[in-house]
């Protein structure tokens, strides 16, 4: 039997607050000043000679902190080495110091593990009842200290293996119950987490930015992401819950058929509530028959459907209805058909959804402005959408909706002195952080992330080059210094020519002049000679970031020799962090970025076929959910299609069923419609 000294004062204090009783004073401390943590009178003496690697380290140990002088070193290490400090830690808790014959090295502290976190409660799968019943069975390791003086290598994944081996028996000794799992966070905007990866921790999600006492839901704090390790290797079975979808590699077009698509992309989502689990796959299927048309359209007079659906969408706004936890079934699904390929491209775009109908919409975002002022309301969509080098999408990886504010009139402060957090362009920081996490789970699988113009921005490249586990391929906007005396553009136009090719122009409509986008010409499709270089170039960082490295990457260049004499040249400059060595690598990477266009096609579907833009909801956080059932259902369209002209011979039976087999060949005999994805993309020939 464990005290529970901590609940029952809180019980007590929340009768007394109901008007039951009044507390002695010895229990009513809420108006006493906090208490200091008890430390020594000075700092802790510096470690001495320790050696640069943990295995040379004399006398390692993990000391249990178990009476009052070991406390006071905790605390001294703490307050002055670590940015949280000495605590307090809450819950059932543990110390430990890290011992050596050079000295006090650091050491750890380990407490009760958040309350709620959304990306952790999803990949453990529990609801709410079973997350009360078993929250004490996660641990959180709330502080984790190498002492800054210290530089060793592996010591810090060194000791966390010492920690985490004998963790479970020490509470089990102290509190009468072993622990499952640990969780921690990683400021990712300070550390890469490299000691997490090197002792088996496996990333789960990001926090979202709220404190265990945010109850205004101000998220004030910093997003890390989130860690998680496994004391005990059948924890889900001891909780009770269902084991994730298998980490096993997929094919494209498998379970992807009439019948069963929806219960494979949607199916095994947790919202909250098993009756709304159960039923997305359903509201999806029922979609995806009429996509476009509004659900109570769709459902053909079904109004239990209906009303099921409605329930859905309709969810308060921090409920776990949201579009992570829709999309989190897809999601795992596109891991396992990325699993599948040994290269796969990351294509990265933003586009504006308009709603500037939804007048009474709350929680809508300002997309622009026209010339008098008028703003137009609506939600930015920031995805990410996976590809084989062939160019059919394996699905959704990520999607950031965001609803965009203006920049407030009394921010004076120029754009380089925004931190990159505040602005637009994190939304490509955050992807790639996210392809970055999952490059571990896919160790045989390289990812390219291949991003257009408004990507070009020195803290993209120097995010990848903390960790370098995904390359990127970048079109360049900025004619930016470099370690020569030219700039970018000209240093790489006076390289010589490495070979000749002819690239597709596909044909571009005309634009005129809308809001802050300038018109633009139209043209007809072309086949245009260009003229192939490619090198290596450094260039500087920013004047606003002082301290940061020049960054080294690759410049693959396409130049048109012989244009038309209405058209515009075609040129770009590709940044890369791929090898390039070769005209064939160069081509390589202009075949991947060619494949960028998949993206604009997969924004058209969602637009002009599944229709998202007429969506009509009350709440930014309602259309939210609604546009991720049709991500995906714009996705399969999209599948469908590219496989029908890319894979002629595929069994129609692999994406219909039968009904819609018969359905089509009778419409086939009466019409030849024109293929919606059929317009010609760019392509190295």
């Amino acid at each position: 039997m464990r005290t529970q000294t901590a609940g029952c004062v809180k019980a007590l204090r929340e009768l007394e607050r109901a008007g039951h009783f009044v507390l002695p004073f010895a229990l009513d401390r809420r108006g006493a000043a906090a208490k200091s943590p008890r430390r020594l009178s000075q700092p802790v003496e510096a470690a001495r000679d320790v050696p640069d690697q943990a295995s040379d380290v004399r006398g390692l140990s993990l000391i249990k902190v178990d009476n009052l002088a070991q406390m006071r070193v905790w605390n001294e290490l703490m307050i002055c080495d670590h940015p949280q400090g000495a605590g307090p830690l809450v819950g059932a808790q543990m110390r430990y110091l890290i011992g050596s014959e050079h000295g006090w090295l650091g050491g750890f502290g380990f407490a009760a593990a958040a309350l709620q976190l959304r990306d952790r409660d999803l990949w453990i799968g529990w609801d709410a009842n079973t997350r009360r019943a078993h929250l004490h069975r996660v641990v959180g390791m709330s502080r984790f200290l190498i002492r800054s003086s210290v530089r060793c290598q592996n010591l810090a994944s060194c000791v966390q293996g010492m920690a985490l081996r004998r963790l479970a028996a020490d509470y089990e000794a102290q509190y009468g119950y072993r622990p499952w799992l640990v969780e921690s966070f990683v400021d990712t905007d300070h550390f890469i987490g490299t000691s997490y990866r090197a002792a088996n921790w496996v990333a789960i999600g990001q926090t979202q930015g709220r404190g265990r006492q945010d109850r205004e839901h101000n998220s004030a704090k910093s997003i890390k992401t989130i860690y998680g390790y496994e004391l005990q290797a059948d924890w889900r079975g001891s909780m009770g819950v269902a084991e994730p979808i298998a980490m096993v590699p997929l094919e494209l077009a498998e379970g992807l058929d009439g019948d069963e698509w929806a219960d494979r992309e949607f199916g095994g989502a947790s919202l909250g509530d098993k009756r709304l689990n159960d039923r997305l796959p359903d509201f999806a299927r029922t979609q995806a028959a009429m996509p476009g048309r509004a659900f109570c359209g769709a459902a053909q007079g079904d109004k239990p459907a209906v009303k099921a659906y409605y329930r859905l969408i309709d969810q308060p706004g921090d409920s776990a209805v949201s579009m992570e936890a829709i999309l989190a079934p897809h999601r795992a699904r596109t891991v396992q058909r990325m699993k599948a390929q040994s290269l796969v491209l990351c294509i990265q775009d933003g586009c504006d959804v308009s709603y500037s109908g939804l007048v009474q919409c709350v929680g809508l975002g300002v997309i622009g402005s026209n010339q008098t002022g008028a703003q137009s309301a609506g939600l930015h969509l920031h995805s990410t959408l996976v590809l084989t080098t062939e160019g059919l999408p394996l699905g959704v990886l990520g999607a950031q909706c965001t609803a965009p504010s203006p920049k407030a009139k009394d921010d004076h402060r120029p754009s380089s002195a925004v931190p990159i957090e505040e602005k637009k362009t994190f939304a490509w920081i955050k992807a790639l952080r996210e392809c970055n996490e999952l490059a571990i789970e896919l160790p045989d699988t390289r990812q390219v992330c291949v991003m257009d113009r408004e990507a070009d921005f020195y803290e993209l490249f120097d995010e990848q080059r903390r960790s370098r586990r995904v390359d990127l391929l970048v079109r360049a906007k900025h004619d930016r210094a470099t370690s020569d005396e030219l700039n970018l553009f000209e240093s790489v136009r006076q390289s010589p020519a490495q070979g000749q090719l002819r690239i597709n122009v596909p044909r571009q409509s005309s634009r005129a002049k809308k809001s802050k986008q300038k018109a633009r010409p139209g043209h007809a499709q072309r086949k245009a000679q260009v003229e192939l270089r490619y090198r290596e170039i450094e260039f500087r960082p920013p004047s606003s970031l002082p301290g940061k490295q020049a960054i080294k990457l690759r410049v693959v260049h396409v130049l048109e020799t012989s244009p038309p004499a209405d058209a515009t040249p075609l040129e770009w400059f590709l940044l890369t962090t791929c090898e390039v060595l070769s005209p064939e690598q160069a081509q390589e990477c202009l075949r991947w970025y060619c494949l960028r266009w998949r993206i604009e096609d997969w924004h058209r579907v969602l637009k002009s076929g599944c229709r998202i833009e007429t969506l009509q909801h009350k709440t930014a956080e309602r259309l939210k959910r609604a546009i991720a059932i049709n991500l995906v259902i714009a996705w399969r369209i999209m599948l469908m299609t590219l496989l029908g002209r890319e894979c002629p011979d595929l069994p129609a039976e692999v994406l219909f069923s039968d009904i819609e087999i018969e359905v089509l060949q009778a419409y086939a005999k009466k019409n030849e419609s024109p293929n919606p994805l059929d317009s010609e993309m760019p392509c190295v020939l």
